[in-house]
C-alpha cells in the first residue's frame, strides 16, 4: 500500500495493464495510452488527467481560456502616424512654452552674434514672472515702428510648417534681438566720447562691443529714466544698430515693454563651430549699479513713515499732559 501524496488516503498501487495489440503500438509511438499513464508521460493532478482529450489538454485549454499564444503586435506602419502625432505635439508645446529657435537677420549684434546664427531662446522663465535683466540678450516683438519699411520674407509651405512647430525660425514674425542695458527704474545716459552710464556707474563694454566701435558717438542720448515694466536696449555693433537710441520719438521713448519680450537668448546653437553660451558680462554686476533702484523704495517708505511717527508722538504727549 502507498500513501497518497495529495489526500493522505490509502489507495491501491497502480499496476500497468497488458499491451493490447496494435493499440499498444500506437500508444508507444504517440505517447498516448488508456491504461499506461506513466509510459505516456501523463500525470494525475487534482484528479484531472492532462492529455489531448482531457480537460487540461489542448481542448481543455481552449475551453478554460488557457494559453492562446502571444498577441500579435501592431505593425510599425500603423504605429508611425501615432508616433509622428505625439512628436509634433511635443515640439509645439516646447516651442510655445519652453524653447524656440531664432535666426539672426542682421549685423547689429556683432561680434556676439553673426548674421545667420541660430540662437535658442528661453521662453519658460517669463511664465514664472521672470523679468529681463541688465546684460541679457533678448528677443522681443517690434514695439511699433522699429521695423517699418523692412522687407518681410515670404516662406514656402514647408518653412511655415516647420516654423509653426518650432523646428525652424520664423521668417514672418517681426522680432528683434538686442542687449538689455537698463531696466525699469534705471537712469541711463551716454555722452559723445564717453561710456554708457547706468545709475551713475560707467559700463566697461570691451568684452562684447564690436571692435573699433564707440559706445554711442553716432547717437548720444540721455539721461533717460526707464519707466517701470520697460527696458532700454542696444546692439553690440553700436554703429550698425537701430536700437532704443533711434526710436525716442515713438511711444515709449525708445523703451520696450517687458510684455513684448519673447525670451532670453541663452545659446548659439548653429553653426556648430560657433556654439557658445550667451552669458551676462561682469560689468552689469558691479557693486552699486542697483543702488538707485533698490534705495528708492526704501527712501520713499522712510519719507512716508517719518510724519506718521512724529504725529503719533505728539498725540501721545498731548494725552499724557491732559491726564
Amino acid at each position: 500500500m502507498a500513501v497518497g501524496a495529495r489526500s493522505g488516503h490509502e489507495e491501491p498501487e497502480e499496476r500497468p495493464g497488458p499491451p493490447v495489440g496494435g493499440a499498444g503500438t500506437e500508444a508507444s509511438e504517440g505517447g498516448w495510452s488508456d491504461g499506461s499513464d506513466r509510459a505516456g508521460g501523463l500525470h494525475r493532478a487534482g484528479g484531472r488527467q492532462n492529455g489531448p482529450g482531457g480537460p487540461d489538454g489542448p481542448a481543455g485549454d481552449a475551453e478554460d481560456g488557457g494559453d492562446r499564444g502571444p498577441k500579435k503586435q501592431r505593425s510599425f506602419w500603423k504605429e508611425l502616424p501615432l508616433l509622428i502625432g505625439i512628436a509634433l505635439i511635443l515640439a509645439l508645446l516646447i516651442k510655445t512654452f519652453l524653447v524656440q529657435a531664432f535666426s539672426i537677420p542682421s549685423d547689429s549684434m556683432q561680434d556676439t552674434l553673426q548674421r545667420g546664427d541660430r540662437v535658442l531662446v528661453d521662453k519658460l522663465t517669463p511664465w514664472f514672472g521672470s523679468k529681463p535683466e541688465r546684460g541679457d540678450v533678448v528677443v522681443f516683438h517690434d514695439p511699433g515702428g522699429w521695423l517699418e519699411g523692412e522687407p518681410t520674407p515670404t516662406p514656402n509651405v514647408a518653412q511655415k510648417f516647420l516654423s509653426f512647430i518650432g523646428l525652424m525660425p520664423s521668417a514672418e514674425e517681426k522680432d528683434l534681438i538686442k542687449r538689455v542695458i537698463a531696466v525699469g527704474g534705471d537712469t541711463v545716459s551716454c555722452k559723445k566720447g564717453g561710456p554708457v552710464v547706468v545709475n551713475g556707474k560707467e559700463l566697461s563694454e570691451k568684452s562684447f562691443i564690436y571692435p573699433g566701435n564707440t559706445p554711442c558717438d553716432d547717437q548720444p542720448f540721455g539721461p533717460i529714466h526707464v519707466p517701470k515694466g520697460r527696458i532700454w536696449v542696444m546692439g553690440d555693433h553700436r554703429q550698425d544698430s537701430l536700437d532704443s537710441r533711434y526710436h525716442q520719438q515713438l511711444p515709449g521713448g525708445g523703451t520696450v515693454s517687458d510684455k513684448e519680450v519673447v525670451g532670453r537668448a541663452f545659446v548659439v546653437a548653429w553653426p556648430v563651430n560657433r556654439w557658445s553660451w550667451l552669458g551676462v558680462p561682469g560689468t552689469f554686476d558691479q557693486k552699486g549699479i542697483n543702488a538707485a533702484g533698490s534705495l528708492a523704495p526704501g527712501a520713499l517708505g522712510l519719507a512716508g513713515a517719518v510724519p506718521l511717527v512724529i504725529r503719533r508722538r505728539r498725540r501721545l504727549t498731548r494725552e499724557g499732559t491732559a491726564g
